[in-house]
C-alpha cells in the first residue's frame, strides 16, 4: 500500500497577507485582490482555454509555513480550533486546522482575469485566504451545482464572525493620508486592511482591549485596539 506521494508545484500565490496573523480565517471574508503566478512548463495559456467561463476557482494549496511542524512530528489527532477559543479540543479530520497529516488548503476564490506577459501567467483572483508565496497544487473550476449546497450543516463554524466598526485615530489618519499622497501605498490596500482588521484578527483566547498589536500587510504595518465592538488603528508606516 502507498504511503507516500509527491506532487508537484504548479504556481506561488502573491497576495498582500504577508504574515500568517490577519489571514482570514476562511476564504472570500475580505474582498482581497492577489494572484497566482505558475511556474514552468504550467505556465501555458493553453492549460487555461475555457477559464474564462468560470467565476469562481477551487485552489488546491500547502501550508508551508508551519515552523513547529517537522516530518519527524507523529500524528496528532485533536487539535485546538481557534474559532472555540483554543481551549477545545476536537478531531483533526474535523476541522480545517494547519495542523495535520498532509498539509493541504482548500480554498474557493473568485476569478478575475488571466494575464500573458512574456513568460510570465498570472491568474488573478479575489477574496483569497492564502499567505503571500504559499504554493499552489492545482487550480479547478468550482461547479454551482455540485460545488454550492445551500443546506449544509457547518457544526460550530455554522455563524460567519461579527464585523466590527473600524476607526482611525488622528496620528493614524494623518500618517495613511501623508503616505497615499506620496504614493507609497496603494489605496486598494487600505480598503482591504479595513475589512481584514474588521474581522478581528485576534485569537479568541486573546482578548486584552488594552494590548497593542502589530499587523504587516502589502507593503506597511498597522498599530491597533480592540475593544467590545470596535477596532481603533493607532498607528500605520511603511515595512523596513
Amino acid at each position: 500500500m502507498m504511503k507516500q506521494i509527491s506532487m508537484p508545484v504548479i504556481a506561488y500565490m502573491h497576495s498582500p497577507y504577508r504574515e500568517k496573523f490577519g489571514i482570514p480565517r476562511q476564504p472570500n471574508l475580505v474582498d482581497v485582490q492577489s494572484y497566482v503566478e505558475l511556474c514552468p512548463p504550467y505556465n501555458d495559456l493553453q492549460a487555461f482555454a475555457g477559464i474564462e467561463q468560470f467565476s469562481h476557482l477551487w485552489l488546491l494549496w500547502q501550508f508551508h509555513d508551519n515552523k513547529s511542524v517537522t516530518a519527524t512530528d507523529t500524528f496528532r489527532a485533536q487539535v485546538r480550533p481557534p474559532r472555540l477559543g483554543g481551549n477545545q479540543k476536537i478531531g483533526v479530520f474535523a476541522s480545517r486546522s494547519m495542523y495535520r497529516p498532509a498539509a493541504i488548503g482548500l480554498s474557493v476564490v473568485r476569478f478575475e482575469k488571466i494575464v500573458k506577459q512574456g513568460s510570465a501567467l498570472r491568474v488573478y483572483v479575489r477574496g483569497s485566504d492564502l499567505l503571500d508565496g504559499t504554493p499552489i497544487l492545482d487550480i479547478k473550476p468550482y461547479i454551482q451545482y455540485s460545488d454550492a449546497i445551500l443546506d449544509a450543516q457547518s457544526g460550530y463554524a455554522q455563524q460567519q464572525p461579527m464585523v466590527k466598526k473600524v476607526c482611525w485615530q488622528m496620528p493614524a489618519q494623518q500618517q495613511c493620508q501623508q503616505l497615499l499622497a506620496a504614493q507609497c501605498i496603494d489605496p486598494q490596500h487600505i480598503q482591504e486592511l479595513q475589512q481584514v482588521l474588521a474581522l478581528d484578527p485576534r485569537p479568541a483566547y486573546q482578548q486584552d482591549a488594552q494590548r497593542v498589536y502589530g499587523l504587516s500587510f502589502a507593503n506597511f504595518n498597522v498599530k491597533f485596539t480592540v475593544s467590545t465592538d470596535q477596532v481603533q488603528i493607532e498607528h500605520l508606516s511603511l515595512l523596513d
